[in-house]
């Protein structure tokens, strides 16, 4: 039996113990095969010692006895990859479901067999997704599928990167992923010191033969978090209050760079308190709002916009 058949019997067994009675047609829907090929894999299955049952009539279809049911040994990593990965997705956090679906995985986890369980325990040990990305990205990865190669067989890596005008090379340990918005970022051991680096900047990545034991106590969503704060209490920072446009804010709270320290809103106006990176950068971004955002304080805030407003104005004076 082909892999690629094998597979669509398990999926035909799933629909059916999921759905109960589908007919030919749904399933050819579903599987995107004909209805041909549906009644063939039903043949295999019944003589496999499946008990699957045709119903006639208007209201027939193809039915599972009410006695069987099988587990999810047919479940590739690469499948359930996605599937935990998918609860990733915006929307589901758009529409309060997110921790539903995670609950539901976590559920559909625990049913399964052993295998599937280490499978999964994996990774979430080795991959992270921070959904909260810093800003939107064009970046390549060219070298993201060795690396995770490298990261899932326990195999050491030379990589080759650029540090202060100069190319470095270096030998570390893989300990996983992550991924923050559409940038991955590798997480690497060497001497003891675990460090970030961002993929798309790497030169070059080459997976060795000397293997490591992974860490006992390490948690890469733990560090992830750990490191980031971190990143973010050395930025530099410029406070200053504002009044913006309600529309305008919700874009503006998302901005890069850009803290909410506080926000209140009354009559389509939101008065906040933000934390910025400085002064410049405070100006630039509150002009692109252009008359949907005010500059409160501090006062050199307001004078730098006033003059880049008026520098602004005399541009046009001509017309």
């Amino acid at each position: 039996m082909s892999e690629v058949k094998g597979d669509r019997l398990l999926s035909i067994l799933l629909l059916l113990q999921n759905h109960g009675k589908l007919t030919t047609k749904q399933l050819a829907d579903k599987l995107e095969v004909s209805q041909r090929t549906i009644a063939r894999d039903m043949d295999a299955l019944s003589s496999a010692g499946v008990p699957v049952y045709a119903e006639r009539g208007t209201n027939g279809g193809w039915e599972l006895s009410d006695q069987y049911r099988t587990d999810l040994t047919g479940m590739k990593t690469e499948e359930l990859i996605a599937l935990l990965f998918s609860s990733q997705s915006r929307l589901l956090q758009d529409l309060g479901m997110h921790k539903h679906y995670e609950g539901a995985v976590e559920k559909l986890i625990a049913s399964s067999p052993g295998s599937i369980r280490q499978h999964a325990d994996r990774i979430k040990q080795k991959i992270h997704i921070d959904g909260a990305g810093w800003h939107l990205s064009e970046e390549t990865f060219p070298c993201l599928p060795v690396i995770q190669e490298a990261i899932w067989e326990q195999s050491k890596l030379q990589i080759r990167y650029d540090k202060d005008n100069e190319t470095k090379q270096r030998t570390v340990a893989p300990l996983g992923l992550v991924a923050k918005g559409n940038v991955w970022y590798l997480v690497a051991s060497a001497d003891d010191d675990v460090k970030s680096y961002r993929i798309s900047r790497l030169k070059q990545a080459m997976k060795l033969e000397e293997h490591f034991t992974y860490p006992a106590h390490f948690e890469l969503a733990s560090y992830w978090e750990l490191s980031t704060n971190q990143f973010m209490r050395t930025l530099p920072q410029y406070p200053a209050s504002i009044r913006m446009n309600e529309e305008a804010f919700k874009a503006f709270k998302h901005r890069r760079y850009v803290q909410i320290i506080s926000a209140s809103a009354g009559k389509g106006i939101v008065s906040a308190e933000i934390m910025f990176q400085t002064l410049e950068s405070a100006c630039q971004l509150l002009l692109s709002y252009g008359a949907d955002a005010e500059a409160i304080r501090p006062p050199e805030l307001r004078m730098q916009m006033k003059k880049a407003v008026q520098a602004m104005s005399s541009l046009y004076e001509d017309d």
